[in-house]
């Protein structure tokens, strides 16, 4: 740690003496240009002396050093962090909607649906999908219906005042598998397992972290010493939890007969988990690229408007010519 931080803070040493260099040779270089001309034209820079300018461009350079010098001890500090912060950071995967215009796997989400149904459900909750949600992007709508009428709510009051139990809707938000965070917490060793429903977000990594925490369960190596009913993750920060590992080969079997190894489950749910953070996902998409065709066909039109049209009266010319006398 202490050589990386050494190493940082000599490259920001050799980045303010190039960037020095380069200032003195062509930051207070006039270029000259139309645009440049208005500019210097319209700026107070133009009208002060040499020395000032060197003072100015001196100072400026300075700042950016020095900025260069707090991040890399910044950088060098969170490098030294105590032990119970590290944690090991997953590897960028290629997940199959992390292109510009690539679209959510439905079939991987429903497949996800049916790991975080099977395994998650039962301690975490997950309040940012409704059922009406897995409609026409995992399933179809007498599928998400069927899902719902599954699960039993406490609505009310009736007529009388008095809660009753129906079967679920599809506007119903997935049931927390706890009633308040007290029995939760009283029910997982005093501490409440976080919601699932933005989790993908508030990691770092993303689906990368969800993916390398579900997989990435081991013994732990030579010198750590666990406390009783932790379980080692170089994934978590601390590297030790106290989830036992949720997943292992073959720990259910899919609906459409894909093979329920522990890396597909896990690459399943954390598809699931990220279309539970963000399933406007696919809509935001096809927004950007209406979006960009409209703004494309408007750079034509203006493009074609300024060359035939704005650019003829800019450059009219209007003479007055008096009568003679």
């Amino acid at each position: 740690i202490g050589h990386s931080s050494a190493v940082q803070t000599v490259m920001a040493a050799i980045g303010t003496r190039v960037t020095s260099k380069v200032a003195g040779k062509y930051l207070l270089k006039n270029f000259s240009s139309p645009v440049s001309r208005s500019v210097s034209r319209m700026s107070t820079f133009r009208t002060m002396n040499a020395s000032r300018r060197w003072a100015i461009g001196l100072l400026g350079v300075a700042g950016a050093g020095g900025a260069g010098l707090v991040l890399s001890l910044e950088r060098s500090v969170a490098a030294s962090t105590p032990d119970s912060d590290r944690f090991a950071h997953t590897p960028d995967l290629p997940w199959p909607h992390k292109g510009n215009v690539s679209a959510y796997d439905a079939k991987s989400i429903r497949r996800g649906y049916e790991v975080y149904k099977s395994v998650c459900a039962t301690c975490h909750g997950c309040f940012t999908v409704a059922y009406r949600m897995l409609r026409n992007t995992c399933m179809t709508a007498d599928e998400a219906k069927a899902e719902a009428s599954k699960i039993m709510f406490t609505d009310g009051p009736n007529d009388v005042g008095e809660m009753f139990e129906r079967p679920g809707k599809t506007s119903d938000y997935f049931r927390d598998p706890y009633p308040n965070e007290e029995a939760a917490a009283y029910a997982n060793g005093g501490k409440a397992p976080p919601d699932l429903g933005l989790m993908t977000f508030a990691r770092h990594g993303y689906e990368n972290y969800i993916f390398g925490l579900m997989t990435g369960y081991q013994d732990p190596p030579a010198g750590i010493v666990l406390e009783e009913g932790l379980h080692f993750n170089p994934y978590f920060r601390g590297g030790s939890l106290a989830m036992p590992p949720p997943l292992y080969n073959e720990v259910l079997e899919y609906a459409d007969g894909t093979p329920a190894t522990k890396s597909q489950c896990a690459k399943d749910v954390a598809c699931f988990l990220r279309f539970a953070a963000e399933p406007w996902h696919n809509d935001r998409k096809k927004m950007a690229l209406k979006v960009l065709s409209i703004l494309g066909l408007m750079t034509v039109a203006m493009i074609y408007y300024n060359r035939h049209i704005w650019t003829v009266l800019k450059n009219r010319k209007v003479m007055y010519i008096p009568k003679q006398q």
